[in-house]
């Protein structure tokens, strides 16, 4: 039986030194690949590694370990490692999912070890994940309370797709499509929730029935039946908003600054 293998994610060094210390003393078969500062490391050095455990921090710098487990934990089994924080602890203990205090506490490690030892015989248990997920997306401060990913089935599949990744939602009769670069999928989540909950400076109502991730622009052209053409896809864009965006040359609309007020362009 191959050992496994993990990836310490954490954006202080000594925290990553001690936990890679204690996880070597007591668990002398775990080869620990790679060690990550931040989010973008750890995505980055996970693609790389495909580790079996990812050892992730919640609060480390953009983006969160909270993000970095939505679009890992479908491939390897996440532990997440924490301060203190009450409701991130309590959220962890009501979803069974491994977490570690910091410091580490050798016999808190000594059990959550034991209990990966045993679920590493089976697939990582998306679904609890998810659950505790978006425990912890709704429970999030004010100032911060902005959808970060969402929840939704992919063929048999079940996907947490981070929201940056999507790049439109769009009403049909009883769902609501979820628009990615290398597919869709279907949510019950009606429109006018996702309206509340996602960034208004980056996801705007285009039409009644759909909302576009304005970073995921590129051009904007009218086709031969007067519709508007974002990208690959093509969209019914309401008068409102056609009237914000100017005609350049014959036929062919451009996307930038003045056409939508965005910050990001």
């Amino acid at each position: 039986m191959r050992s496994p293998k993990a990836l310490v994610a954490d954006d202080e060094r000594l925290m990553r030194e001690q936990l890679r210390g204690r996880l070597s003393a007591a668990w002398p078969e775990l080869q620990v690949l790679a060690e990550a500062r931040n989010g973008v490391e750890a995505l980055a050095l996970f693609e790389q590694e495909r580790p079996d455990l990812a050892f992730l921090d919640i609060r480390m710098p953009v983006p969160e370990g909270l993000e970095v487990a939505a679009r890992v934990a479908d491939r390897c089994h996440v532990v997440f490692v924490t301060a203190y924080e009450a409701h991130a602890i309590e959220a962890f203990e009501r979803g069974a999912v491994d977490y570690l205090l910091k410091p580490v506490d050798p016999d808190r490690l000594a059990l959550t070890i034991e209990r990966l030892k045993q679920r590493l015989s089976a697939p990582p248990d998306i679904e609890r994940i998810a659950s505790i997920l978006s425990t912890l997306q709704l429970e999030a401060k004010p100032a911060t309370n902005r959808m970060r990913w969402i929840q939704a089935t992919i063929g048999n599949q079940l996907r947490i797709i981070p929201i940056d990744e999507i790049l439109f939602f769009q009403s049909t009769d009883k769902y609501t499509r979820v628009v990615i670069r290398n597919g869709e999928a279907l949510i019950r989540k009606p429109l006018k929730e996702l309206i509340e909950e996602t960034d208004s400076e980056q996801f705007w109502q285009i039409h009644r029935s759909t909302i576009v991730n304005i970073r995921a622009i590129a051009n904007v052209s009218r086709d031969v039946q007067g519709r508007l053409r974002l990208a690959a896809h093509v969209l019914v864009v309401s008068r409102f908003i056609h009237g914000r965006i100017p005609r350049c040359g014959s036929d062919t609309i451009v996307a930038h600054r003045r056409a939508f007020k965005s910050p990001f362009w």
